[in-house]
């Protein structure tokens, strides 16, 4: 069986939020070497686009409410990084905030928390419930497995709580809640729930302070700069639109209902049958990290698409009968329609419901561990802005707002300014106890009914890069197939 919570692509070391590593050493309480991790990004900003230090100093005090929003130079640092470097990675955050942020909001209500914490996922998972990391924290809020278990969320492989939203951000809450009844200070739990409260206490007998910038020097990097990052990015999140970056597309929970499940069910056969794609299936149920449901589920809530619901209700019986067939059972032909039985496994209920994922993308927190270098590319005949960007491996956005341009035409001869970012040092932040550790290769063996498509999904790679690394010529795979993932 595939396991999704364990695995993780090397090739998506560039492209995936990778904050888990600090969230294993939250669990382990392990010290943290990080002399191979670059002290910040190397940032050139030009000398007439840098935000004046007074400026934020004086939007941050008045955003301040009950979490200290305090000024720091890696504040500032990061606050330009944003607009300028990544400003493609705001915008997204802008347009996805409307699919989570009424679910965090309610959970902070419910928990009397600061609602600044919404902030805090941004820079955890980019707002993808399945995102993973390389250590194996998973979901919105990055747990790692154990402490996923230890507050409540189920993790087989069939199903991974930890990817869903709504379970996910009360335990994010509960576990918030407690950091700062431990520590008494909102700077200092946020540290904790980086790096864990055992590091935190470490260095706060070596520094004899209590105080998170009394402690700043005994941390180990990427924990210094964490408060920095949420600090940031909630500055980002409330003067976006001063420093021009906007939501265009922005996105919203997909209406849905639900069906109840109980016993063996094909969620494969169970898409086909009911019109629903297996991507949005996936984007309803976030922790389905399987194809199917084992025999032992019982009344397990499954969300569907509303626009597909009245098909569902009407075909329900036909739909049922195929996708509970177990693989050990004989294939038989699909039942005709007829009238609801009483003793049906397949339940329905109307419902309204949350969704979606995001996509991946570059994280703050190994953000701050690369090198940015500034290159030129010169437009030959017949390139394209998306083109050039594709070559580069950069967003179409960041280039336009790079070389101030408003429109996606280039003319032939024009000299544009790229930053590329090196990845090098990306690893070393991912595995702090163990950097220099060789990468075992990790494997996917095909299930009947997985395509390219649903396992790209399933692992968070990109379906070309599974092909290359794979050396597959076609979209086809086999059953049986091993395929490299990570």
């Amino acid at each position: 069986m595939m396991e999704l919570k364990r695995i993780v692509s090397v090739g998506m070391l560039s492209g995936l939020f990778l904050i888990g590593a600090t969230e294993f050493a939250r669990t382990q309480e392990v010290e943290i070497d990080t002399s191979s991790v670059e002290e910040l990004v190397q940032v050139e900003i030009m000398a007439d686009s840098t935000v004046p230090e007074a400026l934020i100093r004086e939007r941050l005090a008045k955003l301040e409410s009950e979490i200290p929003l305090r000024y720091h130079k890696v504040t500032h640092q990061f606050v330009e990084y944003f607009i300028y470097r990544k400003p493609s990675f705001v915008k997204r955050m802008l347009e996805q905030m409307n699919l989570f942020f009424p679910l965090y909001e309610q959970m902070l209500e419910k928990y009397d928390m600061p609602k600044e914490l919404k902030f805090l996922s941004l820079i955890e998972s980019g707002l993808n419930p399945r995102i993973i990391s390389y250590a194996g924290a998973g979901g919105l809020w990055q747990f790692m497995p154990a402490t996923g278990r230890e507050y409540g969320m189920k993790q087989d492989d069939y199903i991974d709580e930890r990817f869903d939203p709504v379970k996910a951000t009360d335990a994010a809450c509960r576990y918030l809640k407690r950091l700062h009844k431990a520590f008494g200070d909102w700077e200092m739990a946020l540290a904790a729930y980086n790096v864990g409260p055992g590091n935190v206490k470490r260095a706060m007998r070596r520094s004899g302070s209590s105080t998170f910038w009394g402690i700043y020097n005994f941390l180990p990097k990427q924990t210094r700069h964490y408060v920095p990052q949420f600090v940031a990015m909630t500055y980002m999140m409330h003067y976006h639109a001063d420093h021009g970056i906007f939501a265009e597309t922005p996105d919203y929970p997909t209406l849905s209902d639900t069906v109840q499940i109980s016993g063996y069910f094909n969620l494969h056969t169970f898409a086909k049958l009911s019109n629903i794609t297996f991507e949005e299936l996936y984007k309803l149920n976030p922790q389905l990290i399987n194809t199917e449901l084992p025999s032992y589920v019982k009344d397990y809530v499954l969300r569907v698409p509303s626009h597909d619901f009245e098909y569902l209700k009407e075909n329900r019986l036909a739909i049922w009968d195929s996708a509970a067939k177990s693989p050990f059972q004989s294939q038989l032909a699909l039942a005709s329609n007829e009238e609801d039985g009483t003793d049906s496994a397949l339940a329905i209920k109307k419902v309204g419901g949350l969704v979606a994922a995001g996509d991946e993308n570059d994280d703050p927190e190994t953000i701050i561990t690369r090198q940015t270098k500034k290159m030129y590319h010169t437009v030959r005949k017949g390139e394209t802005l998306g083109r050039i960007a594709n070559r580069y491996g950069v967003d179409t956005y960041d280039l336009k707002r790079w070389n101030r341009m408003r429109s996606n035409t280039v003319i032939r001869g024009k000299k544009l300014v790229i930053y590329k970012e090196s990845n090098k040092a990306v690893l070393a932040n991912l595995a702090p106890a163990k950097a220099k550790g060789k990468i075992k290769m990790r494997y996917h063996q095909v299930q009947s009914g997985d395509t390219l498509s649903t396992i790209a999904e399933r692992y968070g790679i990109n379906i070309n890069r599974l092909k290359k690394i794979n050396r597959l010529r076609g979209n086809t795979v086999r059953k049986g197939q091993k395929l490299i993932v990570g």
